[in-house]
């Protein structure tokens, strides 16, 4: 049986209206962590990796606004974030890129950066084992 960590993700009040529109509220998010997963649900959206396929992890922010609450896909690098909070992330890097910007699969992301409650314990456990941050 499989260790299991679970986060929970942090909501700027200010941004709640806004967000539940999209069916992000924080009954639907949540980030799981066990031995063999990783697991990203935020509202309807959903991230599932390998957890072999994680290279690292690293913190980010603070944010604007604009660039971090929502789902957003990087212009610059492809990255995906689920973000709820313009202060703090964790950006999560992975060997093969990942799906769940979008429905069919079809647009695959290097990273994720989400804002779960416990940034700081998230990276710890996604950069032990001989994991760094991220490239």
């Amino acid at each position: 049986m499989s260790h299991e960590e679970e986060f929970g993700f942090a909501f700027e009040e200010r941004y709640r209206p806004l967000l539940a529109v999209l069916g992000v509220r924080p009954s639907t998010c949540r980030l799981t962590l066990t031995d063999e997963v990783l697991r990203v649900r935020f509202g309807p959206w959903l991230v599932l990796s390998p957890r072999h396929n994680v290279t690292g992890a690293e913190p980010s922010g603070p944010f604007s606004p604009l660039k971090a609450i929502g789902v957003h896909v990087s212009l610059a690098d492809g990255g995906l974030t689920f973000g709820s909070s313009t202060t703090q992330g964790v950006c999560i890097c992975f060997r093969r890129s990942v799906s769940g910007s979008e429905p069919l699969g079809l647009l695959r992301h290097p990273a994720l950066t989400v804002t779960v409650e416990d940034p700081a314990r998230l990276i710890a456990l996604l950069t032990s084992e001989s994991r760094p941050a991220c490239p």
